[in-house]
């Protein structure tokens, strides 16, 4: 029988891992050879706090999106445990707010339509109730009654996002997991949404887990952060703690190619290499081919995150061994989405 959650503690990850078998395995069976599979996400634990936001970054391809996937309960982890604390009590729902409002919404529905699907679907309101609860998160996102009536084409893509995040909330979800959903706009638009999307946690309540690879959004919307590469997790801290003294490698590389607003006009240094394969990871820190600390260690040792002074998991043996410096980064002069 598994412990109770902390009272504090809204969800728990263990162990996660999410591994995709490549096709020709009967050939490969009726060869004997082994069956070779894309691990998306490899071993990861989190958790977030009751209200609060988690993010997630990285570069693409380091698994944040299928993580957020398997949250969500759209994908189902190949091994690990996924545990919320209110699961067993009535009204606990999570829901998906995704990277292309367009994509996400059906062309053939009117937008009311769309947001009252899960109230009937789940059964949540009498039939009567329905339309003035449409009504209500139309407003409650920024728009309008009489949007009920148009269909997305009608809308600007921001407008299109909420109706996305209204459709969310029609669900009455305690959870919610927001998968990239600025990229896709213009940056005036982008801190409209995070604005409302920040708002709406406050007013309801809700825990969210954000994805995203822009660390000036993360750094805005975010109580903890969680950096990843090639489906692990690098570095889980505070955002104040992550952004003013980044520990690992992969993290102070990150930070050094943001834009502030005291290097403006400075050429910024890129994170040299390519992400190597995750069909065929490297052995010891999957980060070693691209650290300039990488020594025999790195390279055949997977490191694990450990826990720091500053509330920081830290997964480097650098780190751990006190080769690198903490850089302190001027995280106030951070330019924000």
């Amino acid at each position: 029988m598994s412990t109770p959650l902390d009272t504090s503690t809204c969800l728990d990850v263990r162990d996660v891992t999410r591994h995709f078998p490549l096709a020709g395995g009967i050939v490969r069976r009726a060869l004997g050879t082994p069956q070779r599979s894309v691990k998306a996400v490899d071993g990861v634990n989190l958790s977030i706090r009751r209200g609060e936001t988690f993010s997630l970054v990285g570069e693409s391809g380091c698994g944040k999106s299928t993580l957020a996937r398997i949250i969500a309960g759209l994908d189902a982890p190949t091994s690990g445990t996924i545990r919320f604390a209110d699961a067993a009590l009535p009204g606990h729902r999570i829901q998906m707010i995704f990277q292309d409002p367009y994509a996400s919404l059906n062309p053939r529905y009117r937008v009311g339509t769309a947001i009252a699907e899960p109230i009937r679907f789940q059964k949540l309101l009498p039939a009567h109730a329905v339309a003035p609860r449409v009504h209500e998160l139309l407003r409650l996102v920024g728009l309008a009654d009489a949007d009920a009536a148009k269909f997305p084409h009608e809308f600007s893509g921001g407008q299109r996002q909420r109706v996305s995040i209204a459709r969310a909330l029609a669900g009455n979800p305690t959870f919610l997991v927001c998968d990239e959903p600025t990229s896709a706009l213009d940056v005036s638009v982008q801190a409209q949404i995070l604005n409302l999307l920040r708002r709406l946690q406050r007013e309801l309540s809700l825990t969210c887990l954000f994805i995203s690879h822009n660390l000036a959004v993360i750094n805005y919307v975010s109580h903890d952060v969680g950096v990843m590469y090639l489906g692990r997790l690098t570095e889980v801290a505070p955002t104040r703690v992550l952004f003013d003294a980044p520990k690992h490698p992969y993290t102070q590389l990150l930070l050094a190619a943001l834009p502030r607003l005291d290097t403006r006009g400075v050429e910024r240094p890129p994170i040299k290499g390519e992400i190597p394969s995750p069909l065929d990871p490297p052995s010891g820190c999957a980060f070693h081919p691209r650290c300039p600390h990488a020594n025999g260690r790195c390279r055949t040792e997977r490191p694990e995150l450990l826990a720091q002074a500053d509330g920081a998991l830290v997964a480097c043996h650098a780190v751990a061994e006190r080769r690198i410096p903490v850089p302190l980064v001027a995280a106030r002069q951070v330019v924000h989405a």
